[in-house]
Formats: structure tokens, C-alpha cells, sequence
């Protein structure tokens, strides 16, 4: 009881980050993402691979700060990748690949594994991470933000109940033993019945796409969950941290929040914007 209640006492500014918004928002979800990537680096240790961690804090910086030069320019989101910020976009993905290629440059030392496992810590955690921000601050739809949080948890806890209840048949036993198929059909439908009444409460005229985001995006954070457990189980580790108690590592808890969050904002830039 007392780590769930110092875990809870944990994820309550994350609460707040929501609530507030905007630039508070986006600022958590750089430190979130930097925190994410410094945990997905170390794991790599364990395997004897070097990813660097500067590299990934310089690129964090330059993603972020083009975010806020794309708000400041009023940039609508359908045209962030069709010139002025979008080009420095591009020029963020051409130089993070480089970056990361010229880590290797000191052969004597690295190995192209290092090379590798720095450019995907960068595009999982801060790329990844970017998204959620960027959802807060678009002003018409930013109330949607809550749909990465409701769809990731959600799922979670609804699938955790349903495959202890009902689980029989086993759904990746060589990734994660313990998830089964009815525990994934139950985190859908739970995910779409919270988003639902989400959505009837806070934003009506959007309930359709809260219920589509719900199925969608559950889907998602799955895949999410799961991906961060193969990591784990090639790096042999049982947690990526220990910063949350009873929950590991920043990257521990928001292995389906990375997930998620780009689902909501494409879905946000594509159907709705």
C-alpha cells in the first residue's frame, strides 16, 4: 500500500502538466522524453553497447525548440511538414542520422551497434515524446491531449483486469507470458468506453473521434507495452529504472504513452484539423 501511494503521489504533477497545459506541458514532455532516452541508453550497457547520451540531449533541444519556432509562426499543424519549420524538420532528421554516424568515427572505440542504438533511443523517446507536447499546444483541439493518457492507461488497467478474470489463451507468451488475448480485447473495450465518456462530457461534438482514437490508439499503446518488454528482455533487465516505485523507470511507465501520442496527433493533423 505504501509504494502505491507514493507512486500515486508521483504521478500527480504529471496530472497537473495536463490540467495546466501549453508551454507547461511541453516542457514536461521534453524532460519526460531526455529522462526516457538517458534510461533506454543504460539499459543498452548490459549488452555492452555505448549509446550517447549528449547526442541525444542536443537533439531533444533542436526538436523542441523547432516546436516552439512552429508556434510562434503560427504554423497550422497540417502544413508542418510542407515548408518553413517543416524544412527544419527535415534538416533535424538529416542531422540526428549524421550525428549518430559520426559517433562511430572513433573505430577503435564504438561499435556500429552504439551508432544504431543512439539513433533509435532519439526517434522512440524524444521523437516520440515530441508529439504529446505538440498536441497541448494546438489551441481548437488541445483538450484531446487527455486521449493519449485515458487510451495508454486506460488500456492497461482494463486489460490487467480482464486477462486476470478471463485469460486463457496467451497472446505473446515469448515477449510478455502474462498477456493474453481477452486481456487485449478487454484494454480495447475499456479504452473506447473511457474515451466515449470522455468525450460526452468534455467535448461532444468530437464523441466519434474520442471513440475512434479510443479503438485505435489502444491498439497502439499495446504494441508500445510490448515493444519496451522486448528491449528489456534482450537487455535483460527487469525495469528500466527505479525512479517510480512499483512501476520502474520514467520509460517503464510510458512505454504505451510513446505510442500513443503520435496516433492522437496524426489523427488530430489528418481527420479532424
Amino acid at each position: 500500500m505504501k509504494t502505491r501511494i507514493l507512486s500515486g503521489l508521483i504521478m500527480l504533477p504529471l496530472v497537473i502538466l495536463l490540467v495546466i497545459g501549453g508551454y507547461v506541458l511541453y516542457a514536461g514532455c521534453f524532460l519526460i522524453g531526455v529522462m526516457a532516452v538517458y534510461e533506454f541508453y543504460r539499459g543498452f550497457k548490459s549488452m555492452d553497447i555505448h549509446a550517447c547520451f549528449p547526442i541525444a540531449v542536443v537533439a531533444a533541444v533542436a526538436l523542441y525548440g523547432i516546436g516552439i519556432a512552429d508556434h510562434v509562426a503560427g504554423d497550422s499543424i497540417d502544413t508542418a511538414f510542407k515548408g518553413g519549420t517543416g524544412t527544419l524538420l527535415m534538416l533535424w532528421f538529416f542531422g540526428v542520422t549524421l550525428a549518430c554516424l559520426l559517433y562511430l568515427f572513433k573505430i577503435e572505440e564504438r561499435k556500429p551497434e552504439d551508432g544504431m542504438a543512439t539513433l533509435v533511443g532519439i526517434f522512440y523517446a524524444v521523437f516520440f515524446s515530441y508529439h504529446i507536447g505538440l498536441i497541448g499546444m494546438i489551441p481548437e483541439t488541445k483538450i484531446l491531449v487527455w486521449l493519449v493518457v485515458i487510451t495508454a492507461f486506460g488500456t492497461d488497467i482494463c486489460a490487467y483486469f480482464s486477462g486476470v478474470f478471463l485469460g486463457k489463451h496467451k497472446l505473446c507468451p515469448v515477449i510478455s507470458p502474462k498477456k493474453t488475448w481477452e486481456g487485449a480485447i478487454g484494454g480495447v473495450l475499456g479504452s473506447v468506453i473511457l474515451c466515449g465518456v470522455f468525450g460526452l462530457i468534455f467535448c461532444k461534438p468530437l464523441l466519434v473521434h474520442c471513440l475512434i482514437i479510443g479503438f485505435a490508439g489502444s491498439i497502439i499503446s499495446m504494441f508500445g507495452d510490448l515493444t519496451a518488454s522486448v528491449f528489456k528482455r534482450k537487455m535483460g533487465i527487469k525495469d528500466y529504472g527505479n525512479l517510480i516505485p512499483g512501476h520502474g523507470g520514467i520509460l517503464d511507465r510510458f512505454d504505451s504513452v510513446l505510442f500513443t501520442g503520435p496516433i492522437v496527433y496524426y489523427y488530430i493533423a489528418f481527420v479532424i484539423a
